[in-house]
């Protein structure tokens, strides 16, 4: 604990989310900001890209090369590769000397379990980190999304990122309950995919797909609605072909999985204490993360769910803005540790 006496250590944080992963430097800002992909050359496993290079491969690559996700649906898929993936951003990002005897905090997907936990701890501390905490993504996100969490007053929180969207009550600084459903940004691309391939009969990619949620996708009708045109290849020709969809069966679309999370919503409220639930009749609810984004998703939430809805602040930058506002706590953590650990050795 020398380290604390001297001078304020380092801080450094990073958003491990499924569809991306932040990094933030103090004094310096969030340097890192990219898609959680890795490709891998499988000849000699050796990384040939990451973030927004192996993005680009997707779809576009070859036999020789194999893109992975390190999370999928909150959940660690390769350890390794997270390892790989991390090393591969600190030295891309040339910060390998900030990173020694610094104060590390993680935010992860709330289905990341004790073991996983800790297998990211020594990850960080191989990468040179002298103190790592791990939080979820729900809490910070909320801190981010401009939640006052440490008031005792209930605030329920819904942070639907890419694999798993988090649903949670928070009062007095922490989590009062939690829950996860993998119904995230991921699955409605899947969804819009399969929408396409069986009543227009053809195969689109999921970047694709992607991009029709980000062009039309809503959750209720907005002024400007327009057709758009998407290429793909033609299930029964092979052939490539065009086609036109509106944004009304895209909404019709995304309605079936965004149902899920209503369910989960429902299933945190019935197990909210009184005194919090009635707090949350008052503030309603909070949405951060990339499905804030979609249009309408606050108003479909407050109409199906009679709570006032509104959408966190940069919904997008809200757990690694969490992470920010986090710092002081967690100095002052290491600070009543380092009086007590005074005291002891007195």
């Amino acid at each position: 604990m020398a380290v604390f006496n001297t001078k304020k250590p380092n801080f450094i944080s990073m958003d491990l989310g499924t569809s991306y992963t932040l990094v933030y430097v103090a004094g310096t800002g969030v340097v890192y900001n990219e898609p959680s992909i890795v490709a891998y050359r499988i000849k000699d496993n050796h990384i040939i890209a990451v973030g927004n290079e192996a993005y680009k491969m997707i779809g576009k690559g070859n036999k020789a090369i194999r893109i992975i996700r390190p999370m999928e649906d909150g959940v660690i898929t390769d350890i390794r590769a997270t390892e790989a993936q991390l090393r591969y951003i600190f030295n891309r990002l040339r910060i390998a000397k900030q990173l020694k005897g610094s104060v590390m905090l993680l935010a992860c997907p709330s289905t990341v379990t004790e073991l996983e936990k800790n297998a990211l701890k020594k990850i960080a501390t191989n990468l040179g980190a002298e103190k790592v905490f791990v939080e979820e993504e729900v809490k910070m996100a909320a801190l981010g999304g401009g939640v006052d969490i440490y008031k005792p007053v209930g605030n329920l929180v819904i942070d639907s990122g890419g694999g798993t969207t988090d649903v949670a009550v928070l009062s007095s600084g922490d989590l009062v309950l939690s829950k996860s459903v993998k119904v995230a940004g991921n699955l409605f691309n899947e969804e819009i995919l399969k929408y396409i391939r069986s009543q227009y009969g053809l195969e689109i990619g999921i970047k694709t797909a992607e991009m029709i949620k980000m062009e039309i996708g809503s959750l209720a009708k907005y002024s400007d609605e327009r057709k758009m045109k998407i290429y793909g290849r033609d299930i029964v020709s092979g052939l490539p072909r065009e086609i036109e969809i509106g944004p009304e069966e895209i909404r019709e679309v995304l309605k079936v999985p965004v149902s899920r999370i209503i369910d989960l919503v429902v299933q945190v409220l019935e197990e909210t204490p009184p005194e919090l639930a009635g707090d949350i009749f008052r503030n309603g609810m909070t949405i951060c993360g990339g499905g804030a984004l979609i249009r309408g998703i606050d108003k479909y939430f407050e109409d199906t769910l009679q709570l006032p809805a509104k959408i966190g602040e940069q919904p997008l930058l809200a757990v690694i803005n969490g992470t920010i506002k986090f710092e002081s706590d967690i100095f002052e953590l290491l600070r009543r540790e380092q009086t007590k650990q005074q005291e002891l050795n007195y």
